[in-house]
């Protein structure tokens, strides 16, 4: 799958001030920037968000056309989202809302995948999670978790691209079934493999 193509990235060397952030103080921009919003949700808090987001992107001196570009299965979804609130929610105000908080979330998102390598994003989630350890909290298996679901989403992603590339070639790109079923059957068969794979290396076994 194409990098453009990706919801929410992958990391892009660079030098930029964002690139040499400590991965700490780059998961505190995430929440911080996020959880004020999704708490309180208020409209103009939200656009604070997607603009705080975009100055962030910005700012990794990656191309904009990769970092803030939104695919058209999201497009859809955010006009879904304001039409529905527009008809039958809570008004426009609602609607713009939640639409800028699901794309500023995304944006800052990609802010850390950009400019942090998968391998420091889990080690950190690791090292933060590790004194729960004595609660019975196991870390190495969430950072495993982890890191297996930042490699299957765009499998994943680029798995139901396929199949709708492939319906759409023999004429049943109105077909659902068509779409949907072979994007499903991929999907389990991928995840009864990465199992197995778990499985022979140990990892299941309790």
């Amino acid at each position: 799958m194409r990098p453009q193509d990706q919801l929410f990235g992958q990391y892009l060397p660079g030098r930029s001030v964002i690139h040499r952030l400590p991965v700490g103080l780059k998961y505190a921009l995430l929440f911080a920037g996020t959880l004020p919003s999704l708490l309180l949700r208020e409209w103009w808090l939200a656009a604070a968000l997607v603009a705080v987001a975009v100055v962030l992107l910005l700012a990794t001196r990656l191309p904009a056309r990769l970092t803030l570009r939104l695919g058209t299965g999201l497009l859809v979804l955010v006009a879904f989202l304001v039409g529905y609130h527009v008809l039958f929610g809570e008004g426009l105000a609602t609607g713009v809302m939640i639409s800028a908080n699901l794309v500023g979330c995304i944006y800052l998102s990609r802010m850390l995948t950009f400019t942090t390598p998968a391998p420091v994003l889990v080690d950190a989630l690791v090292g933060a999670t590790r004194p729960l350890g004595r609660l019975g909290f196991p870390s190495e298996r969430f950072g495993l978790a982890v890191a297996l679901m930042l490699r299957s989403l765009p499998y994943l992603v680029g798995l139901f691209d396929e199949v709708r590339n492939s319906a759409r070639a023999r004429g049943l790109e109105r077909n659902w079934f068509a779409m949907v079923t072979p994007g499903v059957v991929g999907a389990v068969a991928y995840a009864q493999r990465t199992g197995d794979a778990l499985v022979a290396r140990g990892l299941g076994d309790d």
